[in-house]
């Protein structure tokens, strides 16, 4: 999950005109976000639990609406998720890696 989020990081830099002029760009975005969220479901209750302020839920309500409805993604929602929502899941995500190098 934080290589996905780094990915996308990695891909966008910030730059909200160069996401959205390229459908190359939108694609592995969303590809990434699929994967990130995918992977979300695999996580434990417990590590969950690790970070009750993470959206869990609705991550994986996101992750349908990608799958699912690949074909009407709305790159103003998915820009919002990457500019608003990835830094937050992002910090989370490297605050329970580093919990679960430490146990």
């Amino acid at each position: 999950m934080p290589e996905c989020a780094g990915r996308i990081d990695e891909y966008v830099d910030g730059d909200e005109t160069r996401f959205r002029a390229s459908r190359l760009l939108q694609d592995a975005v969303v590809r990434n976000l699929q994967t990130l969220a995918e992977s979300s479901q695999r996580l434990t209750d417990a590590i969950k639990a690790s970070e009750p302020d993470v959206p869990w839920r609705a991550i994986s309500g996101f992750r349908n609406i990608l799958v699912h409805d690949y074909l009407a993604i709305d790159v103003d929602a998915v820009w919002l998720v990457v500019d608003q929502e990835l830094p937050r899941l992002h910090a989370a995500l490297q605050r329970m890696a580093t919990r679960l190098q430490v146990e």
